[in-house]
C-alpha cells in the first residue's frame, strides 16, 4: 500500500479532489484511531510535521471534510468545536475543566420524544453533549 493511499480514497470516496493540502491533512486525520481535533490543534500538528498550511485552509478543509460526511462537527459553545473522524451514531462527555471530548456510544443513551421538525425539514440526527468535570 503506497503512502497516502486510505486518505486519497477517502478523498476520492468523497468526491473531493485530492489537493497537495487536503491529502497532507486527510493522512493526519485518518491514518490512525478514531478522534476528536480542533482547527487549531490540526493545524499545530500539520506545522510540527512540516506540512505549510494555513489556520483558514486547515478550517476550510475541516468544513470540506464534514459537508462530505468524512467527519462529524461538534459544537461545545459559541467559541469551541471539535471535529469527530468517528461519524457513526454516538454522543460525547465533554469534559469542562480539561476540553476533553470522550465518545458515549450510541446504544448507551436513548432520546425519547424528539419533536417534529419545522414543515419543510427533517430531523438529521440528534447530537447529546453531557458536560462533565474532572473531580479534584
Amino acid at each position: 500500500m503506497r503512502p497516502f493511499s486510505n486518505a486519497l480514497n477517502k478523498l476520492r470516496g468523497a468526491e473531493l479532489r485530492p489537493t497537495r493540502q487536503r491529502l497532507a491533512l486527510a493522512k493526519l486525520l485518518f491514518e490512525g484511531d478514531d478522534r476528536h481535533i480542533t482547527a487549531e490543534s490540526l493545524h499545530g500538528e500539520a506545522l510540527d510535521t512540516n506540512i505549510r498550511v494555513s489556520l483558514a485552509t486547515v478550517y476550510n478543509a475541516l468544513h470540506q471534510f464534514t459537508e462530505a460526511g468524512l467527519l462529524r462537527e461538534i459544537v461545545v459553545d459559541a467559541s469551541r468545536s471539535y471535529f469527530d473522524t468517528n461519524t457513526s451514531d454516538h454522543h460525547h462527555f465533554f469534559v469542562e475543566n480539561t476540553g476533553e471530548l470522550a465518545d458515549i456510544p450510541g446504544e448507551q443513551m436513548v432520546v425519547a420524544n424528539v419533536p417534529e421538525a419545522p414543515p419543510g425539514m427533517s430531523v438529521q440526527r440528534v447530537d447529546v453533549v453531557v458536560r462533565v468535570r474532572a473531580e479534584d
